[in-house]
């Protein structure tokens, strides 16, 4: 074979499609100029054995020096886009109503735009990193980047930004769970029975429905799970729409709330998560279908006009509050490398387009569900959406299948979260062992047993993973991303506009991180933790 035929051959086999670890060894290359270029092969070879390597054995060479994360994708790029979808979407969703509530809607649009295209930055810079560092495991590309001290900063942050998630999700399980029970068996309040009790529903929920999920080998198994749960969160949607155009303004409890609340405590950054159980369902005075029930209310014209006009710009107490609200409504990136590493036929490309479709699906949620949340209740929405409608309703099925709807939502979306802190874990602390079945299974176990017990016995956890959270999730999204390319990416020089850009993006981020740490801090300060202006 002469030489223009085996780059004819190189030329047709070296397809994009088909590259994994690196794509730098995938492109046409000249067989001579890779006995100087590859970064894998023996010093002391001979010219034939780099020829040869060229031809095909060079990439599988590669494979072997990263055997232990290596192995071929097999779920489908819609099932992937289902799972990076569902973990990009959490319970937030419910508070971004909240937060357009006071930015307005125009610059809430302006911010959740630049958030989006922040993330996708974000995820660029961590695919190139991936590429260039040679490995699709966050830790070793901090270890390979850093050493030690990186690979821990990876570590600690995708466990506790994760775990923050989870336990967050299973307090919803266990203040909201109990709620639909008693209004799906027509009680005014709890019987006391223990159905009814939080703490025994969300260990039921993690041994009948999570953790059966979390021993799945891969993740790619769990995208028809992420899909329903999606569902879920579409159906949430669809009512959202549908009660939108279908309650009257103002409603009889906004002159309660303009009247009593606007002086009161107002909501800090991390209270998206308040359980239904504290909220009043008494009906009186409230709306029942189209219908009010107590006291006649004779508005002033002023007032409806003012209640109901939606405002485009808002400048208040909570403005600075939200941006971290939306600043963190995009976090996926634990879940990128391992969606990555069994995306099928996976290449640096397809993996941007796994993830360019996902976080526009969960951009258009976002928009649609704060948008028709807002025009609903305009400055009278809370915190959490679902709660505000319970002052409007005393039983709505539609409303209830919602809510139950949401906690399908959101227990689905623990297995997703789960699987890159166990393998941080293996890659951490059994990453020179073959796979175990009964590890894979004992890891998960012990990640539900800590986070039910976090939910159960330490009720203030939730404020201080709003602390935690909040320095791990811009971890993960600004100054890791930024920092492992800058030290890793070698083939772009540092003075070109990439490298530039990337400096910027972990500057803005260490700002970031600290401006949002003070936030939360300074909430605490006028809503000690427990006083039920908090988390």
């Amino acid at each position: 074979m002469n030489r223009m035929e085996l780059k004819k051959v190189c030329m047709e086999a070296d397809d994009d499609s088909t590259a994994s670890l690196d794509d730098r060894f995938t492109e046409p290359i000249d067989s001579e100029k890779a006995t100087i270029n590859s970064h894998f092969l023996d010093e002391d070879g001979d010219a034939e054995s780099h020829k040869f390597l060229t031809n095909g054995i060079m990439k599988k060479k590669k494979y072997e020096e990263y055997q232990e994360e290596y192995h071929p994708g097999h779920t489908s790029f819609g099932m992937s886009v289902f799972n990076l979808s569902n973990a990009i979407m959490g319970s937030g969703i419910l508070g971004l109503s909240y937060a357009m509530a006071n930015t307005g809607i125009v610059l809430f649009v302006v911010l959740l735009l630049g958030v989006a295209i922040l993330s996708l930055y974000s995820v660029h810079l961590l695919l190139m990193t991936a590429k260039e560092g040679g490995s699709l495991i966050y830790e070793k590309l901090g270890e390979r980047a850093f050493g030690w001290p990186g690979k821990m900063a990876a570590f600690g942050s995708i466990t506790l930004q994760n775990i923050g998630a989870m336990s967050s999700y299973l307090f919803i399980v266990k203040y909201e769970l109990p709620e639909v029970i008693r209004a799906f068996m027509g009680l005014e309040q709890s019987s006391g029975e223990w159905y009814m009790n939080g703490n025994y529903l969300v260990v039921f929920v993690s041994i009948g429905i999570i953790l059966p999920l979390c021993i799945l080998k891969n993740l790619g198994y769990l995208g028809y799970t992420s899909g329903f749960s999606l569902s879920c969160m579409v159906f949430f949607l669809g009512v959202l729409i549908y009660k939108k155009y279908n309650l009257p303004c103002p409603m009889p409890f906004m002159y309660h709330h303009t009247n009593h609340s606007m002086n009161g405590t107002a909501l800090g950054p991390h209270a998206l998560h308040n359980g239904t159980v504290l909220m009043d369902m008494s009906p009186a005075s409230y709306l029942d279908g189209h219908h009010t029930s107590g006291v006649h209310f004779e508005p002033h014209p002023d007032d409806v006009e003012e209640m109901c006009t939606p405002k485009y710009f808002v400048f208040n107490s909570q403005t600075a509050y939200t941006i971290p609200i939306l600043a963190f409504s995009f976090v996926c990136h634990p879940e990128i490398l391992p969606i990555y590493s069994e995306l099928k036929d996976r290449s640096r490309r397809k993996m941007q387009n796994v993830s360019n479709l996902s976080i526009l699906a969960m951009l258009v949620m976002y928009m649609f569900s704060a948008l028709f949340g807002y025009l609903t209740f305009y400055e009278n929405v809370e915190a959490e959406l679902l709660h505000t409608f319970t002052k409007v309703y005393t039983f709505d099925t539609m409303l209830l299948l919602v809510r139950l709807a949401v906690l399908t939502a959101v227990t689905l979306t623990v297995p997703i979260v789960l699987f890159p802190i166990r393998s941080s874990i293996n890659t951490m602390l059994f990453s020179q062992r073959e796979f175990s079945w009964v590890r894979h299974m004992l890891i998960a176990a012990f990640i539900l047993l800590f986070n039910n017990l976090l939910v159960i016995f330490v009720p203030t956890i939730r404020d201080i993973f709003g602390f935690i959270g909040s320095s791990a999730a811009t971890m993960l999204i600004f100054i890791l991303p930024a920092a492992f390319y800058l030290r890793l990416v070698k083939s772009v020089p540092m003075r070109s506009v990439q490298k530039i850009s990337a400096a910027i993006f972990l500057v803005v981020g260490i700002i970031f991180m600290f401006s949002s740490l003070s936030l939360i801090v300074m909430d605490w300060i006028h809503n000690p933790p427990g006083s039920g202006g908090g988390h």
